[in-house]
């Protein structure tokens, strides 16, 4: 049987998952697929872009239409529909977030945050800018939820930092932080009116 790049792909996700992203090595992964890792390589030159094809994979619907139309509405979506993209995958925001880092990731997710602020009516440029900017809280905030909830199942964090016992939800905290970014967007877009 001929070894195909989705294959392999998906042997890696299944060991992200079942693992973490510290224990998907190529020669992990080559096992499980009952292949030497050199035949890895075929598909993927090196663990990087295979890291990046993951990320790519995780966040892949995320640009699917959205019914909403008003800009705000449209940023909430998204950035919900990427965070939980990450959350569904254990390790996914670290491993997104060394993806685009090294410049290997496709830009899909972020080119559509950039696409709802310039509907909003940010300038090209900055609407480039923003779109970094949301990723990166977007990426920061779901890997600090993802570390504490890893933390917190090896017992590694006090009762009051567990997130199980927070009052405030990751969704709450991920809205609050949101929230914010949109409420900087409208100022930015009333003191262009009024300049």
């Amino acid at each position: 049987m001929q070894l195909r790049r989705a294959d392999v792909l998906a042997g890696a996700i299944t060991i992200l998952d079942e693992y973490g992203l510290g224990d998907l090595t190529m020669r992990r992964l080559a096992t499980s697929l009952g292949v030497q890792p050199g035949a890895l390589y075929w598909h993927f030159p090196n663990k990087q872009t295979l890291l990046a094809a993951i990320t790519d994979e995780m966040l892949g619907r995320v640009s699917a239409p959205i019914g909403a139309s008003a800009w705000d509405e449209r940023l909430d979506v998204l950035a919900h529909r990427i965070r939980d993209a990450l959350l569904a995958h254990r390790d996914g925001a670290e491993l997104a977030s060394a993806s685009y880092a090294a410049r290997l990731a496709t830009n899909d997710a972020r080119d559509t945050l950039a696409g709802a602020c310039s509907e909003a009516g940010l300038p090209a440029d900055e609407s480039e800018f923003a779109a970094d900017t949301l990723l990166f809280y977007i990426l920061g905030q779901t890997m600090d939820e993802q570390s504490r909830m890893q933390m917190d199942s090896h017992g590694a964090l006090a009762e009051d930092a567990s997130p199980l016992h927070d009052t405030t939800s990751g969704t709450a905290r991920f809205d609050y932080g949101l929230t914010l970014f949109v409420d900087g967007v409208r100022s930015r877009l009333r003191d262009a009116v009024h300049d």
